[in-house]
């Protein structure tokens, strides 16, 4: 990788903080959080003795006792969600947390601040390789037009196992290097053992070279932040010794698909609410979500390292979402944990279509699931972040959840339906029976009710770009609005397979189900076969689900409509909403758009650079290159090893003699790997491919070289 240059600062020693805090925030949360408590139960409590009421036998029955405690359950979750957007509405129209991090210090003294040793990381795992260094590419730019680029480093940290895709990793990190004069500032690191997956990539870096550096901000393959972004977040930290962790909200950005730019425009709108309003009610307790941050590398070395869950079944082995329980791990250690919504010019990008988001959400749902543990066995974790575990997990259980109260609610439309008349439900004790009510108006109130949870804070989020003159940002006035009617169209028709798809991930993460770890698309459409296998089940789940309701009563058949016309047309739906010309011409229309598409910073005008960073030459693989083309083997051997043992070089010998003489099909992608990290075998087949018979293997791909 070659040798980084001199830090620019001593790491400061970890501060430990607890007992020393500044705990006047404390007060001022612990109020802001038992107010959303009370609002939260409050409604809760009234939502439920209202369906009690609702109900026939008001909760007489076992269908509806588990009806109306699925129902509190449910209830209590969205409202956490709707106050949060109501505090974050309020905060904003007020002008901001005077609480909040940012606030605590005037510009003056920011930019007065000096800058201390950043490393910028990117762990990258088979990414598209040019479309991930591009953002780097404009990363690097952006910092370097801030004129402090000297203050920080770069890191490509590569997990990549295919040769294909880790050879033009090296290849492009090269030419990127040339292009940005960034020798001895950019590096590129790939890890031949991958442990812990991102987590384990991350901690493999610090353990070597975290030292160097006073802080570390970690991005993700699609992240991009700002120059000015970044030297502010290092100039807070230093402002702030007590803070181990600085969490930005990343925006959306770079959608091209329907799916994407409904993702996005969603992200762009509606965001600022909840994070202003998350951000209050967390304040020092925030959550770290794993990029986009800036880390106080010395604490989050000695406090933050995770050893493997010591359970059974799914509570054992590494733990898969570590973001959460690193945070948890660094208030632990009394350092304060920020999510800062102030911190413009963070991005990140959407999976390009829904099979993508919910292959991502396969992952996320057992690594949250798995923090259960952490939440109830872990001592000295402060109150806020269990409750963060918690919310992380009913992400994903409120699926199971929300399907187990259709069930019940079937239940009792089946039993109303096909039973006659129970008096005494329960063996109820007692003379006189209980005569079943229906009361269709408090049913509808309650109904309003509920929409207005889950619909509120749109139409609050798009008041809020009314008031702080965005709306023109977002296309207009009535653009804006129209964007927002399609997008809950949209978020309507996806909630119920989600909630099927989510429900399967729970029962798959609780029964241990492994999981595959593959880069993930962001780029290519869904087709029709793919999307036919993949919903087929939630189609199958709507059409008998709907035609057993309409057995029951016609009025519940048209009650089970949302939730049973998006299942059955869910395939349609995943492809559909993956097409790129049908998010571009929405885009055409002024509809969905965003402030960034508006009026795009330079920093995304830098990614859209599609000038390769490194052209193919003919139809050569990246192998093929290495082993052909002198420049590119050259750098490749300067960056593999040699491995003198005797054993070790009589199998590298025999697999680059196989792979001469019967060129590199006849390896395995694990064999051709190994071929490659050795630089004595490296170097040896290049020679020997240049010296190959014109009608060999090698040499007519060497003819084809030339000539092409």
């Amino acid at each position: 990788m070659g040798q980084p240059c001199e830090p620019v600062a001593t790491p400061a020693p970890g501060v430990p903080v607890r007992g020393r805090a500044d705990v006047r925030w404390r007060w001022v949360a612990n109020i802001r959080r038992l107010v959303l408590a009370l609002f939260v139960l409050g409604q809760t409590f009234l939502a439920t003795a209202l369906i009690l009421r609702v109900l026939p036998y008001h909760g007489g029955t076992w269908a509806e006792a588990g009806l109306t405690t699925l129902f509190a359950v449910l209830y209590a979750w969205v409202a956490v969600g709707f106050w949060t957007a109501v505090f974050g509405f309020a905060i904003r129209l007020i002008g901001g947390d005077r609480w909040s991090l940012a606030r605590r210090h005037p510009e003056a003294e920011l930019v007065a601040t000096p800058l201390a040793s950043t490393a910028v990381v990117m762990p990258i795992y088979h990414e598209p390789v040019q479309r991930t260094l591009r953002g780097l590419r404009a990363i690097y730019r952006d910092l370097e037009r801030t004129g402090h680029l000297q203050h920080f480093e770069f890191y490509i940290l590569s997990d990549s196992r295919d040769p294909e895709v880790w050879l033009e990793e090296q290849a492009a990190w090269q030419s990127l290097c040339e292009e940005l004069n960034a020798d001895g500032r950019l590096f590129y690191r790939r890890r031949t053992v991958n442990l812990n997956y991102k987590s384990g990539n991350v901690a493999d870096f610090l353990r070597r070279w975290g030292r160097r550096c006073r802080y570390t901000v970690v991005l993700d393959a699609d992240s991009l932040m700002g120059g000015d972004t970044l030297v502010r977040m290092v100039r807070l930290m230093e402002l702030e010794p007590r803070v181990g962790i600085l969490q930005t909200n990343p925006g959306v950005v770079r959608g091209c698909s329907l799916f994407a730019r409904i993702q996005q425009f969603a992200n762009r709108l509606y965001s600022p609410l909840f994070s202003a309003g998350l951000a209050a009610v967390q304040m020092g307790d925030a959550a770290f979500w794993g990029h986009n941050a800036i880390l106080r590398t010395s604490a989050f070395m000695d406090y933050c390292g995770l050893r493997k869950l010591p359970g059974v079944g799914l509570f054992r082995g590494p733990i898969l979402s570590h973001d959460f329980v690193e945070a948890a791990w660094m208030g632990r250690a009394g350092y304060e944990v920020w999510l800062e919504p102030s911190l413009s010019a963070s991005f990140e990008e959407s999976p390009p279509s829904l099979g993508d988001e919910l292959s991502r959400d396969r992952r996320w749902a057992k690594g949250n699931l798995q923090h259960l543990w952490v939440m109830l066995t872990t001592p000295g974790l402060r109150f806020a972040h269990r409750m963060a575990f918690f919310n992380g997990i009913m992400g994903y259980l409120a699926s199971p959840l929300w399907l187990l109260f259709l069930v019940f609610t079937t239940a009792e439309a089946a039993q109303l339906a096909l039973m006659p008349i129970d008096y005494f439900p329960g063996d109820q004790p007692g003379l006189y029976p209980l005569w079943p009510e229906w009361r269709p108006g408090l049913a509808i109130t309650l109904a309003l009710t509920t929409l207005t949870m889950l619909f509120a804070p749109k139409v609050l989020a798009w008041l809020d770009a009314l008031i702080h003159r965005r709306a023109r940002q977002f296309g207009g006035v009535g653009r804006s609005l129209l964007s927002v009617i399609l997008e809950t169209l949209v978020s309507v028709m996806l909630a119920p397979i989600k909630m099927l798809a989510h429900s399967g991930y729970v029962l798959g993460a609780l029964l241990n189900l492994s999981l595959s770890w593959a880069g993930q698309n962001r780029t290519e459409e869904t087709g029709w076969r793919e999307a036919m296998v993949t919903q087929a089940t939630g189609m199958l789940v709507g059409l008998a689900w709907s035609a057993f309701a309409w057995y029951l009563d016609p009025l519940f058949f048209f009650w089970s409509l949302p939730v049973a016309v998006p299942l059955i047309l869910a395939a349609p739906t995943a492809v559909g909403l993956s097409r790129v010309w049908a998010g571009q011409w929405l885009r055409r229309a002024g509809l969905l758009r965003t402030p960034e598409e508006t009026h795009p910073p330079q920093l995304l005008l830098d990614t859209a650079d599609e000038q390769s960073l490194l052209p193919r030459l003919g139809q050569l693989s990246r192998f093929e290159e290495a082993v052909l083309l002198p420049e590119v083997n050259a750098m490749h051997c300067s960056l593999a090893r040699s491995h003198p043992g005797r054993l070790r070089q009589e199998t590298l010998q025999g697999l680059a003699r196989r792979c001469l003489a019967e060129g590199p099909d006849a390896l395995s992608r694990s064999e051709l790997s190994h071929l490659c990290r050795d630089s004595d075998t490296l170097a040896w087949l290049h020679h020997a491919a240049w010296r190959s018979d014109p009608d060999t293997w090698w040499g007519r791909k060497l003819s084809a070289a030339v000539t092409g």
